[in-house]
């Protein structure tokens, strides 16, 4: 496992680290906190020593699984979390000291813990990055030993530049993949000179970049692959990146063309994100150990080519820009 700091935290923290999203189980099925440990105790076992997580992944129950797992270990990992999603509707008045404040101190209890390694405001309105009351109460926080860092999990490139005028921000939680590019443009070189962490969440295009799903695949209803490609429930970025599903099936299928038969696509796109030297670590979710071990696989993907970078960057500009890269 590689390691690599992330930004103000001064954690060391594993390069491809583990997502929690679905860790109890496929999207839409019951929690399984049986099938949780075991995912998350492979990942550290394996050397992962960061894991993320948030208080609305299955109402809760993805925090309490986190918790348990990682205390029982006995090992070093950095926990983070985000808060905010619960509130409904989710719109920028509903943001509040009082109303975050109490969301903390709900995770604290459910990670089991007396102290967050890192809270995150999860992909809040737009609006709530102007406002530096919101921005100060995690200053109050951490003074009182409940948070050691405050981040930021962020929809677009555009409040992620916003965000890390705040100063105790130390990390910025973003979509950035071979179909979601536009991160790299402006903003991880003023991620760099503020020494703000990169968190890539969605390495995988919701699995699309794993290279395993074609135009009969199904996904079960409560699957956001499922009911959310137009946006209709939550940022319709965060399902496949954007990308139109046909589209995206067509695009792998020239990745796919770039690199020996029998080369993990998944590999490819994870390293691929690695190429960036302001990336602290990549969050792959997980349904199960072997998906663990599989994405942890991506450490013996043998180096690009200067041709295979040029020719996933044309996929990119042909097939995929058009259509997602002002957007986010």
């Amino acid at each position: 496992m590689n390691y690599r700091v992330l930004g103000k935290t001064g954690f060391e923290v594993s390069e491809i680290s583990l997502g929690t999203w679905q860790v109890g189980g496929k999207w839409g099925s019951k929690f399984d906190h049986s099938l949780a440990e075991s995912i998350i105790r492979e990942a550290i076992d394996r050397g992962v020593n960061f894991i993320d997580t948030a208080d609305v992944y299955s109402d809760g129950e993805s925090e309490k699984a986190v918790g348990k797992a990682v205390r029982e270990s006995g090992a070093s990992v950095r926990v983070a979390t985000k808060c905010g999603r619960q509130i409904n509707p989710h719109v920028n008045k509903g943001y509040t000291p009082e109303v975050l404040r109490g969301y903390v101190e709900d995770s604290l209890m459910r990670l089991g813990t007396d102290c967050i390694d890192l809270i995150q405001l999860h992909c809040p309105p737009t609006e709530v990055y102007y406002r530096p009351e919101i921005f100060g109460e995690f200053d109050k926080l951490k003074q009182e030993g409940k948070i050691l860092n405050l981040g930021v999990s962020v929809e677009k490139v555009e409040e992620a530049i916003k965000a890390i005028e705040y100063g105790n921000v130390t990390t910025v939680q973003i979509i950035y993949n071979i179909f979601r590019q536009r991160p790299h443009e402006r903003f991880f070189s003023m991620a760099r000179e503020k020494k703000v962490g990169l968190i890539i969440r969605v390495p995988l295009a919701s699995g699309l970049l794993s290279g395993k799903f074609g135009p009969d695949t199904r996904f079960a209803p409560g699957d956001h692959r499922f009911f959310n490609r137009n946006g209709l429930f939550f940022d319709k970025g965060e399902t496949f990146s954007g990308v139109p599903y046909e589209t995206g099936l067509r695009a792998v299928a020239r990745l796919k063309a770039l690199f020996p038969e029998n080369t993990p696509l998944a590999h490819v796109a994870l390293q691929w994100i690695l190429l960036s030297e302001e990336v602290s670590c990549i969050i792959p979710g997980a349904s199960s150990p072997d998906q663990v071990r599989s994405n942890l696989g991506a450490a013996d993907f043998i180096d690009f080519t200067i041709e295979q970078i040029r020719a996933i960057d044309e996929v990119y500009e042909e097939e995929i820009k058009p259509l997602v890269h002002q957007l986010w």
